[in-house]
Order: structure tokens, then sequence, then C-alpha cells
């Protein structure tokens, strides 16, 4: 990919997504003018078995930290994971102001203090529906519903034109906490003039609108009044209005409230600081709640996508000190199942069911409700905002294309599907794509950032599907053998009879004796030779497509 052969004019408007287009999850969108950049969110995603040892990742920010002497400063819409979670991460590389609302904030300041970069980082907490002044931008909240407090769309107004950046959201019309969306408000906005919407995609293939937090309330409370057992319920640990909907559903039900799960306690904790849950009911701890009546406890737990550290699996496999789930018990999964967590959820459910418990999901009943747009709620915004252009983001390269085509038919005169990397000229003109930024992908392993193809990685693949093969020799200085070589066997399976180290053995000495007297005493000659003959041998002896990760070390005694 070329690096920046286009040169940027100051009087234009461009769009450049470096995450998030091409993919569910690490959000990262910069929008230029005037020799000012405007990012807008900077998330995370969650590895898969691709990056062994790898929890999280991000996208890679080289091309704005090259420019962050013009980076005016950092939006952050709301604060799920996927727009908030690389804030700790990268800000060290942009040092940057950062905006956001005050129960976003909350959670950033946290997040901030675990860093120890609570006190470096200048935060500018917004009002709900207030105004920012980010260099050339002028930058006003619009409060939307989404599955979180205060998701926020954002209306950038500047010369070259008016952007409407959605953000997640969703139009509920019984949101519980926050207020409905204005619909007065966003027709308003439409009737100014709106150059672009830059819009979430991912519910685009859903026909319906999402529905109501309200109707999924009524459905819990309604099902609880039938179970005698303890209940525990798995959710979003950000989804606060469902939290809320679960223990007023205890409540109604004469069940005591226990919360499970640090990221859960932490939420709660927030959006009761941000002045929402003014009803809360206050939890028991877990200690407490093992001595309550089965029928009087409902448990609300993370791990509803079936990770291993999150608290329904600990508690599963017994591993709670107070807390347990046994025959008679109910679970109720009031989450969707995120695309690629089918295995592991998949395997929680059989243990569930294993122990004879009663597993109830969104598939069997109505127990969660999506924080995105179907195509009846895009209709929706597009009749409000009536842009000029429709940009979609926040999606797989399928959800964005059809977003776009849906847009078209809806009467949006001009679409434009970025992937990440593509910097995108709003204005003048017609919207075109006029350049490729490099891009990529960031991983975090343990306290290194490191590219998602670093040798670090690849290494660790290789050894994970091949097994690996270290073999120490100490010769003299014609490299003549001192000592029998050392064989150390990492994943290579051998059985009683097999004659696997000895396979190996003899091809060491057949390599070694192949090299003249000026190679072999030249040891980085004889360690490549050993190296690929040994990792030829081992290949052959076990039949496999490609051998172990071999690696050689020689020590050389003798005079010099």
């Amino acid at each position: 990919m070329s690096h920046m052969s286009h040169s940027l004019h100051d009087d234009a408007l461009y769009f450049l997504p470096l995450g998030g287009s091409g993919e569910i999850g690490m959000n990262l969108n910069l929008y230029y003018t005037e020799g000012k950049w405007l990012m807008v969110d900077c998330g995370i995603s969650f590895a898969d078995s691709y990056l062994p040892g790898i929890d999280i990742i991000m996208p890679n920010s080289n091309y704005i930290e090259q420019r962050r002497e013009r980076l005016a400063g950092l939006i952050i819409t709301h604060a799920h994971e996927d727009h908030v979670g690389a804030l700790a991460h990268l800000w060290p590389r942009l040092r940057c102001p950062v905006y956001a609302t005050p129960f976003t904030m909350i959670l950033i300041r946290l997040k901030l203090a675990e860093a120890g970069l609570l006190d470096e980082v200048p935060l500018i907490e917004v009002p709900l529906e207030g105004r920012a002044e980010v260099g050339p931008f002028a930058v006003d909240f619009l409060s939307l519903t989404h599955s979180i407090p205060e998701p926020n769309a954002v209306k950038i107004t500047i010369k070259a034109g008016t952007i409407f950046h959605s953000g997640d959201w969703k139009l509920d019309p019984e949101p519980l906490v926050g207020e409905q969306t204005n619909a007065d408000k966003m027709r308003a906005v439409g009737d100014q003039g709106v150059l672009a919407l830059v819009c979430d995609s991912t519910n685009i293939f859903n026909e319906t609108a999402s529905g109501s937090e309200g109707r999924v309330r009524d459905n819990i409370t309604q099902m609880l009044s039938s179970k005698t057992g303890k209940v525990f319920c798995a959710t979003f640990s950000s989804n606060v209005a469902r939290v809320d909907t679960l223990a007023q559903a205890a409540r109604h039900n004469g069940r005591e409230v226990c919360l499970i799960g640090r990221s859960l306690k932490r939420n709660v904790a927030a959006a009761i600081e941000a002045g929402y849950l003014t009803d809360f009911p206050k939890p028991v701890g877990e200690s407490d709640a093992a001595f309550l009546p089965n029928e009087n406890i409902l448990y609300i737990c993370t791990g509803c996508q079936g990770e291993a550290r999150a608290a329904l699996m600990r508690i599963v496999q017994g591993n709670s000190r107070d807390v347990t789930i046994s025959r008679g018990d109910t679970v109720i999964f009031s989450s969707k199942i995120i695309p690629g967590n089918e295995i592991p959820i998949g395997r929680l459910h059989n243990s569930l069911v294993d122990l004879g418990v009663e597993v109830i999901t969104e598939k069997d009943a109505f127990v969660h409700v999506s924080g995105h747009p179907g195509q009846a709620e895009l209709a929706q915004m597009y009749d409000w905002i009536r842009p000029e252009i429709l940009v979609p983001v926040h999606g797989e390269i399928r959800h964005m294309e059809r977003q776009a085509e849906f847009g078209r038919r809806h009467g949006i005169p001009a679409t434009i599907v970025p992937r990440n990397g593509t910097l995108i000229r709003l204005a003048p003109g017609p919207a075109e794509i006029v350049d490729h930024v490099d891009v990529g992908r960031f991983a975090v392993d343990g306290r290194f950032i490191i590219p998602a193809g670093d040798d670090a990685i690849v290494t660790r693949r290789r050894v994970l599907y091949n097994g690996a093969l270290v073999i120490s020799l100490v010769v003299d200085q014609a490299g003549a053998f001192l000592a029998p070589p050392q064989i150390t066997n990492l994943g290579n399976p051998e059985d009683e009879s097999d004659r696997f180290e000895e396979v190996v053995l003899e091809a060491v000495f057949r390599a070694a004796d192949k090299l003249t007297g000026r190679q072999r005493a030249d040891k980085n000659k004889l360690a490549e030779a050993v190296r690929a003959q040994t990792r030829k041998a081992a290949k052959n002896h076990s039949r496999k497509e490609t051998g172990p990760v071999t690696r050689v070390t020689v020590t050389q005694i003798g005079k010099e």
C-alpha cells in the first residue's frame, strides 16, 4: 500500500477508518479538514485461536501517530470495549484530549487509573446533548438508544459540510435506562442539511426493528414466576438496562439479587454514580446469598459468551467458593451469541444440561433484544437525516455493502463503502476513495503491544501446530563433538517403541559428516546444516506435512 501519495487539501473533508470497517469491533475513525484530524472511537476486538496467547487486538495506529501533532482530539461515542477499549493502550502514542459524556467518562477514568495514566490524559467531560469545539470541528453529542447508557451520535460541523456519525444505536420505544430518541431533534438535524451519514451496519440483515427492552423486562418477570430453584442470568456486563431489568424482575418475584463478576459490579457502580438505576435493589454478597432459600435468589453473572475466566464458567466448573449450581436450577442467557463464539457457548450449554439445569436462550424465549438497528430503524434514520452520502461502517464487508444497497433503494443519492485504510474525500465534489494507507492490527501480549504479524506470534503458532525440537551441541574448534548431542522434544509424539530420538541423532551426525573441514569448524554453518537435516528427519519420521520448529545451539570450546 502506498504511504500518502495523495496530498490532503485543507479546504476538503476526508474520512479514514483504521478499524471497524470490514469487521465488527475495534472501531477507530478519523476525519480531516483544515490541517487537523479528529478521531472518533478507539476500540479493541478479541483475538481468536489464530493469535495464540493473545486476548486483545486493536487497530494499528501508526498512520495517525506519525501525524499526532495535528490530532485535535478523540471523541468516545459510548463505553463499549469495541469503541473505548484501546484508549489506555494507544493514548501514550497519541497524547490528545479525550471527550466523552459522564457515564462513559467514569469508566474511562477507571481504565486510565488502572493503566497509571489518569494524571496525564486531558479529559473533557461533555454533558448529554452538549457541544465540544475540537479544533475546526464543532461536535454536538446527540443521545440515541443502544445496549449501554449514554450512546451518542455525533454531529460534526465544519466549513466543508456536516457529518452525522451514528455510533452504535437502535430506536428503542421503551429503553428503560436513558431517554427515547428525540425524533424532532433528529428531524431538525436533517433540516439543517447533512452531507454524510456514517452509520452502524451490524443488523442490516434484520428486516424488522430490533425491539424493546421493556418487552424483555415483561417476559423475564413472567418467566421467573414459574421457577422454584436458583436462577442465574448471564448477560453483557455493560448492558445496564438489562441488569436493571433482571434486578426488577427478581424483586417482583421475591428474589434477592447477587452480582457476580468484576466488570458487572463496576458498570453498575458507574451507572449509579452517573445518576441511573435510582431504584436498583441493594445486592447481596455471594457468601450471604448462599444462605437464602433457592426460590429467593437470582444471580446476575458475566460469561454469557462461554468465556473460560468469567463468572458463569467458574461456577459451572465448581471453582466458586460460595456459589453452586445444581439440578432444578435455571440459567437464562439474556444475550446473543456473538458470531465466532458458538463453540465455547455450546460447550457451556452442554455442561449445564449435563448438570440437570434448565437452559433458556434467545432462541427459546424473548429474553434478549439487540442494541443495533434493523432495516425499519435504518429507514427511519434516513428519513430524519436525509444525507447526500451514506457511508456504512461498523460491520463486515457483507453488512456494509448490504446497507449501501438498502440506502440507495431508500433514495440516498450517493453511497461509498470504506475498508480500513481507505482515505475517502467526502467534499468537495463527489465522494471518492483517493488513497489507501497502511493499516493492520496490534496485539496486546502481556505488557507489549506488537503487530499481529510479529515473529513472536508466527513462531508461537508454528509451535502450536507442529511442535518444536531443540538441539544442543558442544564441539571443539574443528567442530568435532565433545559430548553427545542433547535433544529436547516439545510436542512431537513418541511411543515406547519409537525411535524418534535415534532418528534425530542419526540426522545430527549425518549433517555434520557431510560438511567440509572448514564448514564444520564454522559453528553457524554447522548449526544450520544440523537444523535442516533434523527438521526433515523429524518430518519424514512422523509423516506430517511440515516438520517441527527446530532450533540448534552450538557451544564451541577451545582456543580462539
